[in-house]
């Protein structure tokens, strides 16, 4: 497995997929071709049907500015390699194809094509969360320990940047009002379910504090302001909102959240490795379902888990949310993108507290259920999978149209 610094990526919303991802590649294709006059992007199945909601066509053209960009969408091809196929074609002055490139944005803001050369490197030589669990078991580390063993010292300045960054987005999503971007007309909640949570009583502060953190980053993501893919920018509020409140409600030691996001970390590669964090590949369960566990792992972690409770805690993440479908209501990373956040990060901690009361036991592991939800995504429709032809979004649109 590649090092977590893959994992957690910084960047604006409101899609690691959409926008990150295609802007990324826009960027390493101009560096390419220098000399090009125009350039020529076809964009394929999920990203050609979410695109304009998601700003791939812009996130593209700004960074291929100044220079002329043809945008062609192509919703109904698709590439057998991945729904997230893009081909960037540079022209000369004649409207000539002088290179091409085919690549593919598989999630979290990663990309990748043919070249294996250009793959990021293997840092981790275990691949699945039993492995590593008995080597933790057998050499008494915890799971951070494996981290750091792995991606060396240097790796807790990475995770304090973001920390860091994931802090300032909740402050700026807790005092920022108004109405989300995008059309919906979607106020941002923010700020009153936080202000209500303080005033409230103890059952209510919980769930308010949790959901207000998850949802300021959310909104903050649909804004276009700067997340961390934890595992996606349309999954980034439910790990930060977790360690926010933990952080708070137990006075966690600055170290222990670096070591919780090394935890949650490898839990989200385990799943990048084995499966897929890509809602347009295997439904909302990949990146809203990754994040509730990585999550849980953390909050378990804190919380003063085992090993074999931390992996329980993921396993219960995961488990709990096979089959969760992508609909993006208007191909907009708003609804029910946002309020899932909310409810994934409230779960988390309620399983991690369900894990502690047990001694870790189970009996499906972490990694079946990896497997399962790789196989149930691939088995979901793809009008359920990030192309906003389906469910809510569908339901929305049939709705606003009788009202039109």
């Amino acid at each position: 497995m590649e090092s977590i610094r893959e994992l957690y990526r910084i960047g604006a919303g409101p899609s690691s997929s959409h926008t990150m991802g295609p802007k990324l590649a826009a960027e390493r294709f101009r560096a390419r071709v220098p000399q090009a006059a125009g350039f020529r992007v076809v964009l394929y199945e999920s990203l050609a049907a979410t695109g304009k909601g998601h700003l791939t066509d812009k996130a593209v053209t700004q960074a291929l500015a100044p220079l002329p960009v043809e945008i062609v969408w192509s919703p109904g091809l698709r590439r057998p390699e991945h729904p997230n196929a893009m081909d960037f074609m540079a022209l000369d002055g004649d409207g000539n194809v002088i290179d091409s490139w085919t690549v593919f944005s598989i999630g979290g803001g990663a990309l990748r094509d043919d070249d294996v050369s250009s793959r990021p490197p293997e840092v981790y030589p275990l691949h699945t969360l039993t492995e590593i669990m008995d080597l933790c078991a057998e050499e008494g580390m915890t799971y951070w320990e494996f981290v750091a063993r792995h991606e060396g010292e240097e790796i807790w300045d990475f995770l304090q940047t973001v920390w860091d960054t994931m802090r300032d987005c909740i402050e700026r999503g807790l005092t920022t009002e108004g109405v989300l971007p995008g059309g919906l007309g979607l106020a941002r909640k923010a700020c009153s379910y936080h202000q209500k949570a303080i005033l409230g009583g103890a059952e209510l502060r919980r769930t308010g504090l949790l959901a207000a953190y998850a949802l300021a980053v959310s909104e903050e993501n649909a804004a276009g302001g700067t997340v961390v893919t934890a595992p996606t920018c349309g999954a980034s509020g439910v790990l930060p909102a977790v360690l926010r409140y933990l952080k708070e409600t137990m006075e966690s030691r600055p170290r222990a959240i670096l070591q919780a996001l090394a935890t949650a970390g490898l839990i989200g590669l385990v799943i990048k490795n084995n499966a897929s964090i890509s809602g347009a590949e295997v439904g909302c369960q990949g990146e809203v379902g990754s994040a509730c566990a990585m999550a849980a792992a953390a909050a378990a972690q804190l919380m003063g888990g085992t090993i074999r409770q931390i992996e329980y805690a993921a396993e219960m993440g995961l488990e709990h949310h096979l089959g969760l479908t992508c609909d993006p209501v208007g191909g907009l990373v708003q609804i029910p993108c946002i309020e899932r956040n909310a409810m994934a990060a409230t779960k988390a901690m309620s399983i991690a507290q369900m894990v502690l009361l047990s001694d870790g036991s189970h009996r499906i592991p972490f990694d079946e259920v990896v497997r399962v939800m790789k196989e149930t995504g691939h088995d979901l429709p793809s009008l359920y999978r990030e192309t906003s032809h389906g469910g809510l979004a569908k339901a929305y649109g049939e709705r606003k149209r009788g009202n039109a």
